[in-house]
């Protein structure tokens, strides 16, 4: 059945993409050649478009049957489930590298690249999960699932562009995954930029709280902008570590901003 797909390169970028950030069976549909994997990048926050709205439609349609913080809770739990915790992977081998390496370069990578979790590793999990439940938790229902519709893309895109910015920090066999990501090309940045924004439209337009949209928007890229001059600063190139952090703690700018401006306005 496999060998019976005719699709094009792109496409199978995009396949690969949703096989790699999820835990979807995607593969048994047909499996795309290794090469596609050096473009799952391009196609990330589409990725983002299926593991938002199951995140969302979970919080949304659980607080039916259940209390909010359980449905908020049910929420984190099933992306978590989705994505088989490869993001927060990367944001406690990220928080064990900066925090016990220092400014040594290889000795950051080679805590990042260890499978053993540290003391900044947990600590740094158990600080994100507890801001991400408090800040869904803080949003009406409504709210919270729309903010997860538009942040969980919106995110992925401004992390995307850290492969945009630096080289990879290792070379490409010592890779976790043996898979080094390409650069975008103009119109492959284009159709980033387009998946990345246009979840945030029902947000804006559908909300049932006034929001400062353009400190929604412009903070998170603010937050990717010191973490990236850290991570320059300090490894003179990104890893997939580097990029799983990005997502989560830009998305997490993200939902605090929309916390705080709907309080304000």
């Amino acid at each position: 059945m496999q060998k019976s797909l005719s699709i094009s390169k792109s496409a199978k970028s995009a396949w690969a993409a949703f096989i790699y950030f999820t835990r979807l069976p995607f593969w048994k549909i047909y499996s795309p050649p290794k090469a596609s994997y050096r473009g799952v990048v391009e196609f990330w926050p589409l990725v983002g478009w299926l593991t938002g709205s199951i995140m969302a439609a979970t919080l949304y349609l659980g607080s039916w049957v259940m209390p909010h913080a359980l449905a908020v809770l049910a929420a984190i739990v099933v992306r978590v489930l989705l994505t088989g915790a490869f993001h927060e992977d990367g944001l406690a081998d990220f928080c064990d590298g900066f925090g016990g390496g220092g400014k040594d370069r290889q000795r950051v990578l080679d805590i990042m690249k260890d499978s053993r979790i540290g003391t900044y590793g947990v600590i740094g999990l158990i600080l994100y999960f507890s801001m991400l439940f408090l800040c869904l938790l803080h949003l009406p229902v409504k709210t919270a699932a729309l903010a997860i519709i538009a942040a969980d893309p919106f995110s992925k895109m401004l992390a995307g562009q850290i492969v945009q910015m630096m080289p990879y920090a290792r070379n490409e066999q010592e890779a976790k995954s043996r898979v080094t990501y390409r650069k975008v090309s103009v119109a492959g940045g284009i159709s980033l930029a387009f998946q990345g924004l246009l979840p945030s439209l029902p947000l804006f337009l559908l909300g049932d709280v006034a929001l400062r949209w353009e400190l929604v928007v412009f903070v998170p890229c603010l937050v990717m902008y010191f973490l990236y001059l850290k991570i320059w600063n300090t490894l003179r190139g990104y890893t997939g570590d580097c990029c799983g952090a990005l997502f989560l703690l830009v998305e997490l700018s993200a939902y605090l901003m929309i916390c705080i401006t709907a309080e304000q306005v």
